[in-house]
């Protein structure tokens, strides 16, 4: 056989094992959803090699055509595999759990494609599986040409020796624990699937969290703070971001000026410090229950765990000193069983809202009418001071379209809250998936408006204001390696509450200092030693399992 005619079937064997090569090999291209090769090997693909090979040793004549498409369609599942575990951490900041992140896809998806017009939506769509549909043939063909090329005896026993290279390389870097010269294996993605099958069988197996045994004690008399009352907001997305990734607190640096500016307008003084959140990117609720609780919930089975227990929390110590117990829920529009773990006095949701503004983006209360009808609400109540908990909406991903600030407070009940230039100049915002940071600071400065501008609007009220971070916004803004860092403020009136704040690490004003004090759960005996006097109030010890290696970055 001439080389003219052998050149074009080397070639084609050597792109098909390129293509299944690269499709288990490549790595995330941050901040975006690309991807690119380092030159790595897949251990996958040389079992599938051995496989063939195997196959092309009892059956001459070549595989079946339904081993051929069942190759495929697994090697497709292995690619996807492979996608999003490598995405996941680089755009979420964390490893994927499928038991607990799958239920949320739906909701995470509607979110994230409302800003979107239904034609590019359905275009995206169209085009991503016409893209699935072409990855489909393009390995069929792959694996083809490999079989083909496999029924001559040489060429077969060639694959074979370097597939068994392979996976002895990949023996070696297993025993190492690391990537050694000159083939590296790329870690198999075989691995994150029996990885996640595992953390199924755990949590279907019902295993006790050994976080429910933690009780922390709460006690506390409050006297610093009585007859204050005290507003917790846990602003979406608020993450030591702000403050460590120059893009972005440069364009903030006004901003911050400008809640401070608020601040002292009021007579108030403000005492700033960073934690450390339970989560990364989404999940807020593990926040909220371990700031609240003072145990730490890093995932949803301690979350379940700590909800299935009647235990005293942040809400319960407040009521029993005398305090009436808000939820302020602008985003609620479903039932919501923590309520009833809270065990709060009153709840207003999406429909107590009343709003009837224009809606922007998936949210449809924008956080400072919330904070407006809060007053509206809580207008009649019985003279108990009062404690509200409050976690905003508008500055969850995506970031955009979000309302505009309205100085003017009681405008926002009337039949035209926003200017119609206003309005529409916000509507016109839409979502960068792959650049979602202008948003982001966009977002965090309406935020500390709304925040800023509701205590101008009580300058005489006794107001105790804890407003911090419920968890950094995903790594697409946060940056590459970022820590789980979140900021805290806690603005008062009360020259002893902030002083045994400052004694706790707390600094003065509105930019924290970047070392956190500590973990978020540890922040509420903080909290409520410096609210009073607290000889038994007590952090609860970390649960005996460590967070895993990539959290603490």
């Amino acid at each position: 056989m001439s080389i003219v005619r052998i050149l074009p079937r080397v070639a084609a064997v050597l792109a098909a094992l390129g293509l299944l090569n690269a499709s288990l090999t490549f790595y995330d291209v941050w901040p975006t959803p690309g991807v690119e090769w380092h030159g790595h090997v897949s251990v996958e693909l040389a079992a599938a090699v051995l496989l063939l090979a195997l196959v092309a040793w009892r059956r001459p004549s070549g595989p079946s055509r339904w081993l051929m498409r069942g190759l495929a369609a697994a090697w497709m599942g292995l690619v996807l595999g492979r996608y999003v575990d490598v995405m996941s951490p680089a755009l979420y900041g964390r490893p994927i759990n499928l038991y607990w992140d799958i239920r949320h896809v739906g909701a995470v998806a509607a979110m994230m494609t409302d800003a979107v017009s239904t034609p590019l939506l359905l275009t995206a769509v169209v085009a991503l599986l016409l893209f699935l549909g072409l990855v489909f043939l393009a390995t069929r063909w792959a694996f083809a040409t490999v079989a083909t090329a496999q029924r001559v005896v040489a060429v077969r026993g060639a694959m074979a020796v370097a597939a068994l290279a392979v996976c002895g390389q990949f023996a070696a870097q297993t025993v190492a624990g690391e990537a050694l010269p000159p083939i590296v294996v790329a870690p198999p993605v075989t691995a994150t699937y029996f990885s996640q099958a595992r953390l199924v069988a755990m949590q279907m197996g019902g295993t006790p969290s050994a976080i429910a045994a933690v009780r922390p004690r709460l006690d506390t008399d409050l006297g610093r703070v009585r007859g204050a009352d005290v507003l917790l907001v846990f602003m979406e997305s608020y993450g030591a971001v702000t403050v460590d990734r120059p893009v972005v607190a440069a364009p903030l640096t006004a901003s911050r000026a400008r809640f401070a500016a608020d601040v002292a307008a009021t007579g108030r003084a403000v005492v700033s410090a960073m934690v450390d959140s339970p989560t990364f990117g989404g999940a807020s609720w593990l926040a909220h229950i371990s700031l609240l609780t003072g145990v730490e919930a890093r995932d949803e089975g301690a979350n379940a765990a700590l909800m299935s227990q009647s235990r005293d929390t942040l809400i319960s110590t407040l009521a029993d000193g005398g305090y009436r117990t808000v939820a302020l829920m602008p985003g609620l529009g479903y039932a919501w069983p923590e309520g009833a773990f809270y065990g709060f006095d009153a709840i207003y949701d999406t429909e107590a809202m009343a709003y009837g503004g224009p809606r922007f983006g998936w949210w449809t209360v924008p956080d400072q009418f919330a904070l407006a009808r809060l007053d509206v609400l809580e207008a009649p109540h019985d003279g108990r001071p009062r404690f509200v908990f409050f976690p905003t909406t508008s500055t969850h991903a995506p970031f955009a379209p979000i309302a505009p600030y309205q100085p003017d407070w009681p405008r926002l009940f009337s039949t035209e809250p926003y200017a119609a230039t206003d309005v529409a100049r916000e509507l016109a915002q839409v979502p960068n998936y792959l650049d979602m940071t202008p948003s982001y600071i966009h977002a965090v400065d309406y935020g500390l408006a709304s925040i800023g501008g509701y205590l101008r609007q009580h300058p005489g009220r006794d107001l105790v204001l804890v407003l911090i971070g419920d968890h950094q916004p995903a790594a697409l803004v946060a940056g590459e390696g970022a820590s789980w860092n979140v900021p805290v403020h806690i603005v008062a009136s009360r020259p002893a509450v902030l002083a045994a704040l400052r004694g706790a690490g707390f600094s003065d004003g509105v930019t924290p200092e970047r070392r956190a004090i500590g973990p978020m759960h540890a922040l509420l005996p903080t909290l409520l030693t410096s609210f009073g006097t607290a000889t038994q109030v007590a952090a609860a010890p970390p649960p005996a399992a460590g967070r895993p290696a990539m959290e603490r970055r």
